[in-house]
């Protein structure tokens, strides 16, 4: 656990229990805080006391005895309406913070500064890609020796950690949830790896989701920043932060272009990362045979999290290997199983159509899973990607409207899990990939994007232990 600093003796109120409320309470209590904690949920209330933690309604509150509101992030604060608990504590003029704030102002410690190698804190945020990068920076720095912890969107809570070590590199996942509103934001290497729409309600537009993420590197100005250039917005936000193009404080990545100039560049172009500097190029590696990174998208993320290791000091042989023996994410391009020469990839967390793009683009011949709950536009932007799905099998509320828009595209409305991987199952042959890559959130059939990649695995697990049995059950 991570003791909050500063504010010891104060009351702080904290608004939802979940994950990161939990701990944020632990935290405060140990930092000898006062927590008043509260959530607007009857069921998660009944859950914080049973586990001890005393409750405190904080909608009758007097917030002038309050030091800080610390708020849950998936609590609006802004758009498209603002809670009314953090309506009022603004109004009265108590500042709002979440757990990724109180960690910043947190984790260096007097103790801390007299190691040898002080501990490093890497934050990488963006759109896509950011818990595949994430997870895969922790296992090169865990096979390479180096002490390291793993926390934030993905893991752990960042206040659940251990106490730093000499030389560790903590590697947090951040949603712009997160870093819209910490207060804080001082990690020493930051990471941005790509941008496209997502939660534009609560960020009140492209703009404003584009500014939550670029606070990561606005508020705190970390030593070296890791930019993905595919997309206008990180091509803006490198030349940003860079004094001029030789700067090698910036380090800009890309998926499918050679990226020229005098700087530090990192690319993936035909299956092969190429790092360059100074206009020359000083290390590659061939990722054609990494089975846990498929596709341009990983190997983008592979590009974010090799720029970092050598940020840290890493060799790019001792990077190669690691990345050789990275077995992916669950519910991320996870290869679930292969049986009679057909691949089944889980990418259940492809929850929008930019996500789903990249599933699509990372595989030939698709009998291609996709529905749920459809967001704004569906799946038209597609179409451009369409030429390697054999077939689609169509599940959930938007089965539908999805078949509309797939074109010539040949399609089956299936509505469950279970009746299209069946359906696939029977229409696959040697050398396809059945692939759920849903384009939409999971919330009509499922609790999320974990449930649905279950319900997908094990429908896979069951048929393939059937010796394959193509017929619907």
């Amino acid at each position: 656990m991570i003791p909050i600093q500063g504010y010891k003796g104060a009351r702080v109120a904290v608004l939802g229990l979940g994950r990161s409320g939990m701990a944020t309470c632990a935290a405060l209590a140990a930092g000898d805080a006062i927590a008043l904690a509260w959530d607007e949920s009857p069921e998660t209330r009944a859950a914080a006391e049973a586990k001890g933690i005393p409750l405190h309604d904080l909608t009758k509150t007097d917030w002038s005895s309050v030091a800080a509101l610390i708020v849950s992030p998936g609590i609006a604060h802004l758009y498209p309406t603002p809670n009314r608990i953090i309506s009022a504590a603004i109004s009265a003029g108590v500042p709002v913070d979440n757990d990724i704030g109180l960690f910043f102002r947190s984790f260096a410690t007097p103790e801390t500064m007299e190691f040898e190698l002080p501990p490093k804190v890497v934050a990488i945020t963006g759109s896509n890609g950011k818990s595949t990068t994430t997870a895969l920076l922790h296992h090169i720095l865990e096979q390479a020796g180096r002490p390291t912890q793993m926390a934030g969107n993905i893991g752990k809570g960042v206040l659940s950690i251990d106490p730093p070590q000499n030389g560790e590199v903590v590697v947090l996942e951040l949603s712009s949830y997160q870093t819209e509103l910490a207060r804080a934001l001082t990690p020493d290497i930051a990471v941005f790896t790509n941008l496209s729409a997502d939660h534009l309600d609560r960020h009140g537009g492209m703009g404003g989701y584009f500014a939550a993420k670029r606070r990561l590197f606005a508020e705190g100005g970390p030593d070296r920043a890791v930019i993905g250039v595919d997309e206008f917005e990180g091509q803006f936000l490198a030349g940003q932060l860079g004094q001029n193009p030789e700067d090698m404080r910036v380090i800009r990545i890309s998926s499918g272009q050679k990226l020229a100039g005098p700087g530090w560049n990192v690319f993936a172009r035909k299956g092969f990362l190429a790092e360059y500097r100074r206009g020359k190029q000083v290390a590659s590696v061939d990722l054609r045979s990494v089975k846990g990174l498929p596709g341009a998208h990983n190997h983008q993320n592979a590009c974010a999290a090799y720029a970092v290791a050598r940020s840290l000091g890493l060799a790019p042989r001792m990077i190669e290997d690691a990345l050789h023996t990275f077995s992916g994410l669950p519910h991320r391009s996870q290869l679930v199983a292969e049986a009679g020469g057909v691949r089944y990839i889980n990418d259940s967390k492809a929850t929008n159509a930019e996500s789903a793009a990249q599933a699509l683009q990372a595989f030939d011949r698709i009998r291609w899973i996709a529905g749920g709950l459809g967001k704004d536009g569906g799946i038209t932007s597609l179409a451009p990607h369409l030429g390697h799905v054999t077939k689609a099998y169509l599940i959930g509320h938007s089965a539908r409207e999805f078949a509309l828009q797939l074109g010539d595209t040949d399609h089956e409305i299936c509505e469950t899990m279970d009746r299209a991987v069946a359906r696939a199952m029977r229409d696959a042959q040697s050398g396809d990939v059945v692939l759920l890559a849903p384009a939409a959130a999971s919330f009509d059939q499922f609790t999320d994007f974990e449930s649905r990649g279950q319900a997908f695995i094990d429908a896979v697990t069951a048929r393939v232990s059937e010796q394959g049995t193509p017929d619907e059950q």
